[in-house]
C-alpha cells in the first residue's frame, strides 16, 4: 500500500507532464550473459587503445603534471555521474534499459528524441575514429616495409572500414562476441604497454616535447613501437571487436525497428539484413573518416556535443528530478553547479572543436593522406 507521501509525488510527478514510456522489445540479446564477460566488454570498450589519442590531446597541452591530474579527476567525476545513473537505473518500478528510455520517462517525449539524437552522434563520431586509427595503423606497417607511397591513408581506412564491415556481418549482438572479447582486451594491453614503454623511451632520447608524451602523435607512435605493435593495434581497434561495442546501440535500434527478427541469427534474412543495413552504415562512417581523417577534432567536437552534456549535464539534472523531493538544499545545489559548469564546459569545447576543424580544413585538404 503507498503511503500519502509517495502518492503525493507521484501526483506531483504526473502533473509536470506526461512521461514516456519506452518498451522493452530488443532483437537483442539482454540479461543473459555472465557477469565476466560484462566486464570483458566494459574493459574492451573503455579502456580500449583509443585512449592514446586522448593522451595526445591533452597530456601535450597540459603537460605531465596537469594532464594526469586531470584525467585523475575526469575519472573520479566520470565514477560519480555513473553512479547517479546506477541509482536510477530502475525507477517508475521498471527497469529502463536504454538511456533514451530513462531520459523519455523522467522529461518526455522531446527529450528522449533530443537523448537518443546526441547518442548516436556520440557513437558515430566514436566508430569514425575507430575506423581512422585502425587506418593510421595500416599505413604506419605499410610505409615500414615500403616507401613509394602507393599506399595513401584513404585506401588504408576504406580497407579497415570493409574489414570491420565483414566482422559486423558476422557477430550478431555483443553477447556473440564472447571469445572476442578477450582476444581483444589482451591485444590491446600488450599495445598500450608497448607503446607507454616505447615512447618514453624516445622521449627520453629525444628533446622534442612532444615526443615526451605518449600518445604526442599517433602517427609516431606507430613508427616507435614497429610493426608487430602496429599490427596489434589495427587489429584491436576498428578493425575488430571494439568498434562493435560503440557501433552496438545503433545496431541494436536498426535490428530492433528494421529487422525481421526471425529464426536463426545466422539465417539468410538475417545475414542479408546486416549486410544491407549494417554495411551501409559502416559504409558512411568510412566515407567520413577518409573524407576529413582529423583525430583530435573528432575527439573534440564529440566531447562537446555529446560526451559533456550526456554523461555529466543530463545525468546531474536527471537525478535532481527524478529525487529532487528527497535532496536536502545542499545536494540540490551541488547538482545545479554540475549542471551549470559543465555546461559552460560543452560550450568552450565545442567552440575548440569547431575552430580545429576551421584551422585543419586549411591544411589539410579532403581525403588527405596524413
Amino acid at each position: 500500500m503507498a503511503t500519502a507521501m509517495e502518492v503525493g509525488e507521484e501526483k506531483a510527478r504526473v502533473d509536470e507532464g506526461p512521461e514516456l514510456d519506452a518498451s522493452d522489445d530488443t532483437a537483442h540479446q539482454i540479461s543473459h550473459d555472465h557477469w565476466l564477460q560484462v566486464s570483458f566488454v566494459l574493459t574492451t570498450g573503455v579502456n580500449s587503445s583509443y585512449v592514446l589519442g586522448y593522451a595526445g590531446s591533452t597530456m601535450v597541452p597540459l603537460g605531465w603534471v596537469v594532464g594526469t591530474v586531470g584525467f585523475i579527476l575526469a575519472a573520479a567525476i566520470s565514477l560519480y555521474a555513473n553512479t547517479l545513473l546506477a541509482r536510477l537505473h530502475e525507477v517508475g518500478g521498471k527497469r529502463r534499459i536504454r538511456y533514451r528510455d530513462l531520459a523519455g520517462y523522467i522529461y518526455g517525449r522531446k527529450m528522449y528524441v533530443l537523448t537518443w539524437a546526441l547518442q548516436y552522434v556520440n557513437l558515430f563520431m566514436i566508430n569514425t575514429g575507430y575506423i581512422i586509427l585502425a587506418g593510421q595503423a595500416l599505413k604506419a606497417i605499410y610505409v615500414l616495409y615500403k616507401d613509394d607511397d602507393a599506399l595513401k591513408l584513404p585506401y588504408c581506412i576504406a580497407i579497415a572500414g570493409f574489414v570491420c564491415a565483414l566482422f559486423a556481418f558476422g557477430i550478431p549482438h555483443l553477447s556473440a562476441l564472447r571469445i572476442w572479447l578477450g582476444v581483444s582486451t589482451f591485444l590491446g594491453l600488450i599495445f598500450i604497454i608497448v607503446a607507454f614503454v616505447m615512447s618514453l623511451v624516445n622521449g627520453i632520447s629525444t628533446p622534442s616535447r612532444n615526443y615526451n608524451i605518449p600518445g604526442s602523435h599517433v602517427s609516431n607512435i606507430f613508427s616507435t613501437v614497429g610493426a608487430v605493435a602496429s599490427l596489434v593495434f589495427a587489429f584491436n581497434t576498428g578493425m575488430l571487436p571494439e568498434i562493435q561495442i560503440f557501433a552496438s546501440p545503433m545496431y541494436e535500434y536498426l535490428d530492433t525497428k528494421y529487422g525481421r527478427g526471425k529464426g536463426s541469427a545466422f539465417s539468410f534474412d538475417n545475414i542479408s539484413f546486416r549486410v544491407l543495413v549494417r554495411g551501409g552504415y559502416l559504409t558512411i562512417n568510412t566515407f567520413v573518416a577518409a573524407l576529413l581523417p582529423f583525430l583530435g577534432d573528432f575527439m573534440t567536437l564529440t566531447g562537446a556535443l555529446s560526451v559533456f552534456p550526456l554523461t555529466f549535464v543530463l545525468a546531474n539534472h536527471m537525478y535532481l528530478k527524478a529525487r529532487k523531493n528527497k535532496l536536502p538544499a545542499s545536494q540540490k545545489a551541488w547538482h545545479w553547479l554540475n549542471v551549470v559548469g559543465f555546461s559552460c564546459l560543452a560550450l568552450a569545447a565545442a567552440i575548440a572543436g569547431l575552430k580545429l576543424i576551421v584551422v585543419d580544413s586549411r591544411t589539410y585538404r579532403l581525403f588527405a593522406d596524413l
